[in-house]
């Protein structure tokens, strides 16, 4: 098999992907300006197709910061969808707002202030979306929390599955592979998260290697 470089792979899938508008180019430079980690154009991506392979009409957001993948999102809605984003920083939770009337797509998103484990409990489903982005320890509670109100037929997906700045991808492949490390709370919480979705018998999960990595679960029942 030919090794293909992350790098020119990273290129390779934005360049083939859904064009980022103006305002997504920009969220993309204050994000590196800020240091602000987002899913990227390569991930913003596939969020869009997946929205609009499951005819998406309601998503919810767990962890929405300045509303990129929201806003990916929200150009697979239809005008009278329903996007909830949910922020614990209020000043991001603005920022993400302001993102969202510029390009003409607020009218579908309702922005919520606080811990979206609290918020989802005051939502009926169903949900044909969900993006699970919080805390990684709390990936798990997020999923226990929103499960049922996941529509047949719908997705979860999980940022980070791979990597973030606060896991060990080397102690999480060994895991994978049938090894139990000691682990810090960030990668045992995405382990436990992965483990939870696998066996459950309403989901099939596949992770794919886009960004720092997505676990797609798909509700079968």
């Amino acid at each position: 098999m030919t090794a293909i470089d992350p790098t020119k792979a990273a290129r390779f899938v934005r360049a083939l992907g859904p064009e980022p508008d103006d305002i997504l180019e920009e969220m993309d430079t204050y994000g590196e300006e800020i240091g602000f980690p987002t899913v990227g154009p390569e991930v913003g991506g596939w969020l869009q197709l997946l929205a609009t392979m499951v005819d998406a009409e309601r998503v919810f957001e767990f962890g929405s910061g300045f509303g990129y993948s929201a806003y990916w999102f929200a150009r697979a809605l239809p005008a009278d969808g329903e996007l909830v984003l949910t922020e614990i920083d209020e000043g991001e939770l603005d920022r993400a707002r302001e993102y969202l009337e510029r390009g003409d797509i607020a009218t579908r998103a309702r922005f919520e202030h606080g811990d979206a484990i609290d918020i989802v409990d005051a939502y009926d489903g169903p949900f044909d979306v969900v993006l699970i982005d919080n805390e990684k320890e709390r990936y798990k509670d997020a999923f226990d929390a929103v499960r049922e109100k996941v529509a047949p037929g719908g997705v979860v997906i999980a940022d980070n599955a791979m990597t973030s700045g606060v896991q060990d991808f080397d102690k999480l492949l060994a895991w994978a592979e049938g090894d139990d490390l000691a682990m810090d709370a960030g990668t045992r919480g995405i382990a436990e998260y992965l483990e939870a979705v696998r066996a459950d018998p309403a989901f099939e999960t596949a992770v794919m290697p886009v960004g720092e990595g997505i676990a797609v679960s798909y509700r079968v029942s």
